[in-house]
């Protein structure tokens, strides 16, 4: 039987905040001091480049020097190579002057 007519209020008990769905314990930002950048490069020329990089955008990492290894330094790039957002122009309403300077309005001139 439905407790519905006889139970006003809810059901269950309302969550606590911590147990929500809030992230009250977020990582910190890469390249700060917490959490470090990790990079590795090949040779010497590369490593003064991600420095001269590191520095630019003032960023911290521990940087490895070995030949042998790969080199990753996609941690630095993500970060330097953000995508940024596209924003376009707002159409026209029907009714305003045509932005071509004809001097007719959208609808009758460019919106047809």
């Amino acid at each position: 039987m439905s407790d519905k007519f006889f139970f006003k209020g809810r059901k269950t008990p309302k969550p606590a905040y911590g147990e929500s769905g809030y992230n009250t314990k977020r990582l910190a930002k890469l390249g700060t001091k917490e959490h470090p950048l990790v990079l590795s490069v090949q040779s010497q020329a590369r490593l003064d480049e991600v420095n001269a990089l590191l520095a630019e955008h003032q960023l911290i990492a521990s940087v490895t020097l070995d030949a042998d290894k790969a080199e990753d330094t996609v941690q630095l790039m993500g970060i330097i190579n953000k995508p940024t957002t596209v924003s376009f122009e707002a159409k026209p309403n029907r009714n305003e002057p045509c932005p071509c300077g004809s001097g007719a309005k959208y609808k009758k001139c460019c919106g047809a």
